[in-house]
């Protein structure tokens, strides 16, 4: 393809049921902005279109769950989304929001233009209906087991587990989500795009047209899908909140939720068009646009299978040209979950680590999940933070920004003769820029930005060799020209950066007051080996452009981490159903009483038991009880407890036990003692009955 005359680039609408967390960003949109500013740099006409995805089910489900409407969720979430993006430097040219007039008007727009040209199919089917809740199940509203792998809490459209797409009616065993009845089935009328009227299409644009310059992951789950054969696709849904289906008969329905979405690009197109004073349509018409959809893995079918039938169907629209999605990003070692508050929320990100967001970027981007599920670690970014960002770029910068500083006051020197060193690190300088820019092309962020660390790194070992503070004793020529190349490098990282860690770039621009110049500060400009920075121009103070990251910090966020994950599996845990009813003469049988713990100590080589001494007002015996994780033998010394004393004894790693202290867990979910120990009345031998 030749060089385009105009980018559109997308990025994934966020539901609007939770705020953005770390997957979100590092799976579809540090790399869509990347790859957009990228493209700004190179003087392209872009245009970055994102917003609100307002109409998903999940937003229904927490609406209800609140007791609060839809648009109440929606307007809080996209408020909070908005400006954690805004915060975050993500440079959209417009993020606009599917509740809009705009789109409501454009969806509908685009529904009737292909209901007019014959393009769905109108069919009365079978749906999942929930008699309590007198409403059909659609989409999350219905839970069940998943045909494909097994998992038992798939939802109504997707399997999370196995990534697989289906129907309500697939589910076994389905349920519905709102009242956790078992549904009915209930005849209703929809409208349908038939896919596989585009199957042959399809086939011959994707799995001939885009084998080789597709990302393996997308082409493959794609190329799984053709070769199971398309069928017609619902478009509507049985709902009260969405976009109203436009057409006679269409009275109580709602455009589905996975076709109004994508729409929603092209009228956050129309919407920044008209605030801009430009034509929207050759951003989505003109053959010499190119599109690109930067998405999630779990989103790869709607944007290259129904989406390009939507757009090929109603015939005006250019067809995307990649879809460079991302896999998952996990976090400790288990996948993130909204639901389950297992996630680092970039807006407390933003409060809890203030002026860091280029190290959130880029060790998002560094461990990118390009091609596999990659997991998020704190102490990874405290080590990317501290051995690459601050230890190589930070250290670089500071080192030539104070030299030039104590050697020239801040004055670029002259240089004089090139030594060989010289002109092989110049000519390596000028490689960088087609280096990093064939990787961000090939949608390699992660290699694109290990080649910036590695231009750092060119400086560094420059320096390092160079040893201007020991050569400025014998030789100050020397010096002015090693200062010179060094500012040279220093310069390029700021332009170079600037796609990475934008922030860093423009407080390094702002160090070396690049604005005060006129010199080529682009990419060809640094291939070409223009200089950037001449002699006695003069550049500012050093100010440090990363700071180091303690371990408390870290370990404050993992502590975190386990109270969200105690908390969550407090709240879920189920109380357990009632034991089969038993007799006064069985009950009576149990010995209860209350006793004082005199002496305790962990049993060797184990992790959860305590052998405990325990004065039971009829003797003082031993009790071995597996509450070490929780307790520690000084912690429970002293306590009074309640004790079943005639508990037959049992030997436990050799200690014979003779009864048992009575445990519970408090919401939290940890350990606490059945205590009497409140009330200093309760002698011990006290029997409870």
């Amino acid at each position: 393809m030749n060089q385009p005359k105009r980018y559109t680039i997308t990025a994934a609408l966020p539901y609007t049921n939770g705020p953005i967390h770390i997957g979100h960003l590092a799976g579809v949109y540090v790399p869509a902005d990347i790859y957009a500013r990228y493209q700004r740099l190179q003087g392209q006409d872009v245009v970055f279109i994102c917003g609100s995805d307002e109409h998903g089910v999940p937003i229904t489900i927490k609406a209800k769950k609140e007791g609060v409407t839809p648009q109440d969720i929606v307007d809080k979430y996209h408020a909070i989304i908005k400006q954690s993006f805004e915060d975050f430097g993500i440079s959209f040219d417009n993020y606009s929001r599917t509740s809009a007039k705009i789109h409501h008007d454009t969806a509908s727009e685009f529904f009737k233009t292909l209901y007019d040209k014959g393009e769905f199919i109108e069919e009365v089917t079978e749906q999942l209906y929930d008699e309590e809740a007198n409403q059909f199940l659609a989409d999350r509203f219905v839970i069940g087991t998943c045909p494909k792998c097994g998992n038992e809490e798939s939802y109504g459209d997707q399997c999370e587990n196995c990534g697989t797409s289906h129907n309500a009616t697939d589910l076994i065993n389905p349920k519905s989500a709102i009242t956790g009845a078992t549904p009915t089935l209930k005849k209703t009328k929809h409208w349908f795009l038939p896919l596989d009227k585009h199957e042959a299409f399809l086939k011959e644009w994707i799995l001939v047209g885009h084998k080789k310059d597709w990302k393996p992951n997308v082409y493959g789950q794609v190329k799984s899908w053709i070769d199971d054969g398309l069928r017609p696709r619902a478009v509507t849904r049985d709902l009260d909140w969405g976009i109203p289906v436009p057409v006679e008969g269409g009275e109580g329905k709602v455009l589905y939720v996975w076709f109004d979405a994508p729409i929603g690009y092209i009228s956050a197109t129309k919407e920044w068009a008209a605030r801009e004073g430009k034509d929207w349509e050759p951003y989505w018409k003109d053959e010499d646009t190119k599109l690109l959809h930067f998405i999630g893995k779990d989103n790869i079918v709607f944007h290259c299978i129904i989406f390009p039938a939507m757009l090929k169907a109603e015939g005006s629209y250019v067809l995307p040209d990649n879809v460079p999605a991302n896999e998952f990003l996990n976090l400790e070692g288990n996948k993130l979950s909204t639901s389950k508050n297992w996630a680092v929320w970039l807006h407390e990100y933003l409060q809890e680590f203030p002026n860091k967001q280029d190290v959130l970027r880029y060790a998002l981007t560094a461990n990118a999940p390009e091609t596999k599920d990659n997991d998020f670690t704190w102490k990874d970014f405290q080590a990317r933070n501290n051995n690459e960002l601050v230890a190589i770029f930070g250290n670089f910068i500071n080192r030539v920004v104070v030299l030039t500083n104590k050697y020239y006051d801040g004055i670029v020197p002259k240089p004089n003769e090139f030594s060989a060193i010289d002109k092989e690190t110049l000519a390596t300088l000028k490689a960088f820029p087609a280096v990093i820019a064939s990787s961000i092309e090939r949608y390699r962020f992660r290699e694109a930005s290990q080649e910036l660390i590695n231009l750092a790194r060119l400086g560094n070992k420059y320096l390092a060799d160079e040893e201007p503070w020991k050569v400025i004793k014998e030789d100050e020529a020397r010096v002015q020209t090693i200062m010179y190349v060094a500012l040279q490098i220093a310069s390029a990282l700021a332009v170079l950066g600037e796609p990475f860690l934008p922030f860093t770039s423009k407080k390094l621009e702002d160090i070396l007051c690049h604005a005060a110049l006129d010199s080529d500060f682009t990419w060809d400009g640094i291939s070409e080996g223009k200089e950037l920075l001449p002699a006695n121009h003069t550049i500012g103070r050093a100010e440090l452009l990363f700071s180091k990251i303690e371990d408390k910090e870290i370990q404050a966020q993992l502590d975190k981490l386990e109270a969200n994950k105690k908390a969550n599996e407090a709240a879920n845990k189920k109380v357990e159903p009632q034991k089969e009813e038993i007799t006064w003469d069985d009950f009576s049988k149990l010995d209860i009483r209350v006793g004082t713990i005199l002496e305790a100590e962990k049993m060797p080589k184990t992790k959860k038991l305590l052998v405990l001494k325990v004065d039971t007002g009829i003797d003082t015996r031993t009790i071995v009880s597996g509450i070490a994780e929780s307790f520690t033998p000084e912690d429970v010394v002293g306590k009074k407890v309640t004790v079943l004393v005639n508990l037959a004894p049992r030997a436990l790693r050799g200690v014979e036990s003779q009864g048992m202290i009575l445990m519970t867990e408090d919401s939290a979910g940890n350990l606490v003692f059945v205590n009497p120990d409140k009330h200093d009345e309760v002698t011990n031998g006290l029997k409870i009955s």
